[in-house]
């Protein structure tokens, strides 16, 4: 069923995890997509492989810290595909420490990346969009956004990029636009593989569908809210944790 037939996405941290998967499901369900990344090479690699499975897919290295990349990339987008309906930005990074050990680059980092980098790619992407009377933003924000041990900058990010949906659904639900934010919960990624078993274990014996996420369940929540069957949702944040939070 390719319910996102005609559609047009970019998907910003593109190249591997939770981005990569979300670009492999948008393909499948029919649309045309734009991966961006840091990591070129890793990019160049996604791209070949998402291509040989079938799936129409662009690629354009991207920092999405520096606004000039961000506004051009956005542009990329339009010039290539001739529009622009879907932005995931999902680009994100981590810096762990105790907050009374955490230097000044650090929580910059941090924030550059998982807070401006969002804003940076949606002021561009909403301009066009505006005009265009149509769009669907998801923002992959996460439960960290509550508060976790070591990653204050983390959290901080993620707890703004939700004050961030929430403000651009109210300003642009007018034109057509629906915002939303996806929080993943424990998932099995990169940055989760080094975690001890026994940690795991215990984090997984407080997941109620007894199980950490895969990049599957995010990606497959991101092709709903950018489906017509999410045209009425607007300013949500969904929990994607297998219930870690009820």
């Amino acid at each position: 069923m390719e319910f996102l037939n005609g559609k047009t996405a970019v998907i910003t941290g593109g190249a591997q995890g939770i981005g990569k998967e979300i670009a492999k499901v948008f393909g499948k369900l029919g649309a045309k997509v734009l991966i961006s990344d840091v990591n070129e090479e890793k990019l160049q690699e996604t791209t070949n492989e998402l291509i040989a499975e079938g799936y129409e897919v662009k690629q354009y290295p991207c920092d999405v810290s520096n606004q000039n990349d961000a506004k051009s990339l956005i542009e990329y987008a339009v010039q290539t595909f001739g529009a622009l309906h879907i932005l995931v930005n999902n680009a994100g990074i981590t810096r762990d420490a105790m907050l009374h050990k955490m230097e000044k680059p650090a929580w910059e980092q941090v924030l550059q990346v998982n807070l401006t980098g969002v804003f940076y790619c949606m002021q561009p992407a909403l301009l066009y969009m505006r005009q265009q009377g149509y769009g669907r933003i998801i923002n992959i924000s996460s439960i960290s956004r509550e508060g976790n041990i070591g990653q204050a900058n983390y959290a901080a990010t993620k707890a703004g990029v939700v004050g961030l949906t929430k403000t651009a659904a109210k300003e642009v639900g007018s034109f057509g636009i629906t915002c939303n934010a996806i929080c993943p919960g424990f998932m099995d990624t990169d940055m989760t593989k080094t975690i001890p078993d026994k940690v795991k274990e215990k984090m997984v014996g407080a997941i109620p569908v007894g199980r950490i996420g895969t990049p599957e369940d995010i990606a497959n929540t991101a092709a709903f809210l950018a489906s017509e069957y999410a045209s009425y949702i607007t300013g949500e944040v969904l929990n994607v944790s297998g219930g870690l939070q009820v």
